[in-house]
């Protein structure tokens, strides 16, 4: 149960004070979590396994955050913005969150649907009329849901090559005229940027309002997310913002801030600091129910497709029972309990947020360089905490993680 079953009690006039002050007492002792982890223990550890992991990477900079129910347990930050100047890495640094950035767009599209400004089941064809696939009936079978759960059935990260080479989407759209679905839609899991981007068409077809301004507005102000933006314009703009860096033989090196991947700003085009990201996981959490309600975080973490094959994922494969996507979130099972999870990966910068669900602890974590040691700081601590942990399984991974660490993704996550 959430802690936001708080705001469904009405006061009535008739009631006795008494009773009222029973049922507050009865509802919090149904929604908070039982207490069976020493968090701050557990955060200890955690910064000491951090500035390991990030010193024998060299990794130039970082940040990361824990929070437990709607308190900051740790809140740190490594290193600094760019290799080589003096600039440190500090709570309001901005970073790319890269893929992270779908967890707020499939928050602010659940939100819209939820007060019926469309609806999961339009057909997506009725707000981008040039899309369209090889067999155009096809087309009419895509719904607004299968967008945010990556169910259209097309080959996963199709023409994400383009978004590399810095095509904006109404180069890439026509490019779908040429293949089909490999299965009908909501059938099949295929992760995608360009298709899970179209999602910004469907919310101002909806509302007439863009989604960034939907973003500042509905999320970033009410959550007092100072830092958080949408596209490279605003990332630029900022001050305080940490470089990408790229693994080169002589370790390190800064590059220039691609445009790429904002082209598709609800799939990778979302900026913010670690202090925001304290923000987004207690809304994630239910702690911020004016802004996503409980209806809204329940029917974002409800499966709409299967993915098992995550489920053999080096670090994750001697853990998971399931794993599944829902609206914009992985959704891994351990144990009884569900983990809420997404990492992102692009031109520089990696970031990844978790939470587990029955507990109500998560843990957002920022890097300005392309290394893999994130997912493995990711999954020690999210193992860690669910007491399904292996000391030496976890170092296991984190050596298999070094060998990886200098290989760019083929395919932006």
């Amino acid at each position: 149960m959430r802690p936001a079953i708080l705001s469904n009690i009405v006061y009535h006039p008739r009631a006795g004070m008494a009773r009222i002050i029973l049922s507050l007492l009865l509802l919090c002792s149904l929604a908070l979590p039982a207490r069976a982890v020493n968090i701050d223990a557990r955060a200890k550890a955690f910064d000491r396994y951090f500035r390991q992991m990030m010193a024998s990477k060299s990794i130039p900079g970082g940040a990361y955050v824990i929070v437990d129910g709607n308190r900051v347990v740790a809140m740190d930050t490594y290193g600094v913005r760019i290799r080589g100047k003096k600039g440190k890495v500090d709570l309001d640094t901005v970073f790319r969150l890269a893929s992270v950035s779908k967890t707020f767009a499939a928050s602010m599209a659940t939100m819209l649907e939820h007060e019926n400004q469309f609806g999961w089941d339009d057909k997506v064809v009725n707000y981008v009329p040039d899309l369209s696939f090889k067999t155009p009936s096809l087309s009419r079978q895509l719904q607004v849901e299968h967008l945010l759960s990556h169910s259209s059935g097309l080959t996963p990260n199709a023409y994400d090559n383009y978004l590399e080479d810095n095509k904006p989407l109404s180069k890439i759209l026509p490019k779908f005229a040429n293949i089909d679905p490999r299965c009908s839609p909501g059938k099949c899991y295929g992760y995608q940027n360009v298709l899970f981007s179209l999602i910004e068409d469907v919310i101002f077809g909806a509302t007439g309002v863009t989604f960034a301004r939907q973003l500042k507005t509905r999320i970033f102000v009410p959550l007092k997310m100072q830092n958080a933006s949408v596209g490279w314009e605003s990332f630029m703009a900022s001050d305080n913002r940490a470089a990408p860096h790229v693994q080169t033989g002589s370790g390190w090196r800064p590059v220039k801030v691609e445009k790429e991947y904002y082209f598709a700003a609800p799939a990778a085009g979302v900026n913010a600091s670690i202090s925001d990201m304290a923000q987004w996981l207690k809304a994630q959490m239910g702690y911020y129910p004016k802004v996503l309600s409980p209806a809204v975080i329940e029917d974002m973490t409800t499966e709409r497709v299967s993915t098992q094959r995550h489920m053999r994922h080096r670090i994750w494969r001697d853990y998971l029972s399931h794993a599944g996507y829902g609206l914009g979130w992985r959704l891994y099972t351990i144990g009884d309990d569900r983990i809420i999870y997404h990492g992102g990966w692009v031109a520089g910068f990696r970031a990844a947020v978790a939470y587990s669900e029955k507990l109500k602890i998560g843990i957002a974590i920022l890097m300005n360089a392309e290394s893999r040691v994130i997912s493995d700081l990711t999954a020690n601590f999210v193992i860690d905490i669910t007491g399904k942990g292996n000391t030496g399984t976890l170092k296991a991974s984190s050596k298999a993680s070094s060998k990886a660490s200098s290989k760019r993704s083929s395919g932006k996550r």
